[in-house]
């Protein structure tokens, strides 16, 4: 006899479905798991014995063998040791075998038999109520898969209480959501003071979910701009919390009890690796720019991340995804974000100041931007010059708009974009349009064409900074209330796009 146990692997944030088969035959002493296991898998063969112990329950003298079907599938984590556990209890004829079919199931066993969190709880719950089966998975995660829906979610303490309800012993109500976590008050943007043309920008970023770049001395203010903007950003929908929280799941940091309510904002030093930006590694973890998805990802000190790290972001910033390719795997995780980057003028930072600036001026400026190669650029809409304020206006500046007050104006203009969109799927900011869609939601009179063509060849701006002049003009609009793109919105727009720094040349 076969005892059969579901259970998942992942491949990226999609499931895969796993059958762990569970047989016990005559023949000399030994446990074998196969399968294409790795070493968190292997080992769980001590975990399973000692929580067997544990519960006052030994392994049967007899061959044990584990396959985790399919055998091409490589089978990474330690989830993988209560299915095996409740599967060889199976077999033992000491857990119903047709109960535990109606169940996928997950969860790490401690040695004293406790059952232990492990990642992707949430898309496995998903998973499993859409093969139409319920959930058995640790306790401190019952509210986050019970946010699923669409089936029974039991979750459990230890292994004797996950068998006691399989048998019909034990009664466990299903597992219930938990509450949404009350979002913490954010830094305001009226802290900042000054810097209105930086705040401007910031405004038309969150309104149409634009790329930015911020250059200016140090002090001036860029990382307090950056870290307000997502009080700016409208909440997350229940779907996007949902996606959001799916990728989270498989990182292993979801809040226990619950999923994301607040858009991510991630800000990794200047020293990350390509892989922990874009993923890697050897499970393939999602790295920053997908933990970030339907957030900001804010890079501070911009031109001292290393260059393969910055040209690694291109394709997502476009796409909307990453994709890990390994030898051994291929995984695709989520990457829509929303990039702001901050930077100096100069490596020493002070290149507008006579005073300070070193004696390579302006030349270590153009060095010092154009490590930054033009492609990267491209992808920004909104290029910022962020001056420096002089200490002693500081007391005489008035505190500007509150983040309340500008967040009103930017889902006002997000709520026209949504209306805009309807019935075009696949849309929900301006930052994502494109094509054919581009020409009809944002359509030029002949006269502002001729203007716009003029700017960009004055410019030399590229085809895509050309359209996302288009975009950051319909955002301008939309913040307005206008219907159409004018001349005015263009204008500033275009005020936007980046200049080489003191006539330089772009490389």
């Amino acid at each position: 006899m076969v005892a059969l146990v579901h259970t998942v692997a992942f491949a990226g944030v999609e499931v895969c479905p796993v059958e762990v088969q569970v047989q016990i035959a005559s023949g000399l002493p030994t446990f074998s798991v196969v399968g294409l296991p790795d070493k968190a898998v292997a080992e769980s063969r001590e975990r399973v014995r000692a929580a067997l112990v544990a519960i006052g329950l030994g392994l049967p003298p007899k061959r044990i063998t584990v396959n985790l079907a399919p055998a091409d599938l490589a089978k990474e984590g330690s989830h993988f040791d209560l299915p095996i556990a409740l599967g060889i209890l199976s077999a033992m004829n000491l857990v119903p075998a047709e109960e535990i079919l109606n169940y996928t199931v997950m969860g790490e066993l401690s040695l004293d038999g406790r059952i232990s969190a492990v990642a992707g709880v949430l898309p496995a719950a998903i998973s499993a109520h859409a093969h139409e089966r319920g959930l058995i998975c640790p306790a401190a995660q019952g509210a986050e898969a019970a946010w699923a829906g669409g089936g029974d979610t039991y979750a459990f303490s230890d292994l004797m209480q996950a068998v006691g309800f399989l048998k019909g012993e034990t009664v466990v109500p299903p597992a219930a959501p938990g509450a949404p976590a009350e979002a913490a008050p954010g830094p305001d943007l009226a802290d900042v003071k000054g810097q209105e043309t930086a705040k401007r920008a910031l405004e038309i970023a969150a309104a149409g979910g634009h790329n930015m770049l911020m250059v200016g001395p140090p002090g001036s203010g860029k990382s307090m701009l950056a870290r307000r903007l997502p009080g700016l950003l409208p909440p997350l929908s229940p779907r996007e919390a949902l996606d959001v929280s799916m990728v989270h799941s498989i990182a292993g940091d979801l809040p226990e009890g619950g999923l994301v309510w607040q858009r991510p904002f991630r800000a990794p030093h200047h020293s990350c690796s390509t892989a922990a930006m874009v993923g890697g590694g050897l499970r393939a973890r999602p790295g920053e720019v997908s933990l970030a998805h339907l957030g900001v990802l804010f890079l501070d000190e911009l031109p001292e991340f290393p260059r393969a790290v910055l040209e690694s972001l291109r394709q997502p910033l476009e796409s909307g995804t990453v994709s890990v390719a390994r030898a051994n795997r291929h995984v695709t995780y989520p990457a829509r974000v929303q990039l702001i980057g901050a930077m100096n003028p100069c490596r020493c930072g002070h290149l507008d100041d006579p005073a300070q600036a070193c004696r390579r001026a302006p030349l270590c400026a153009e060095e010092y931007q154009n490590s930054l190669s033009g492609p990267f650029l491209d992808r920004i809409d909104l290029h910022v010059a962020v001056g420096r304020v002089d200490p002693w206006e500081l007391e005489s500046l008035r505190p500007g708009e509150s983040t309340a007050l500008v967040a009103a104006r930017v889902a006002a203009a997000r709520a026209r974009q949504a209306a805009r969109f309807a019935g075009r799927p696949g849309l929900s900011l301006n930052a994502g349009l494109e094509g054919r869609a581009l020409e009809e939601l944002a359509p030029l009179c002949a006269a502002d064409r001729g203007f716009l063509a003029e700017a960009a060849s004055r410019f030399n701006l590229t085809a895509r900074g050309y359209h996302r002049v288009i975009k950051v003009a319909r955002t301008i609009a939309d913040l307005a209330g206008a219907e159409a793109v004018e001349r005015p919105h263009l204008a500033e727009a275009l005020t936007y796009r980046r200049r080489p720094p003191h006539g330089g040349n772009r490389k």
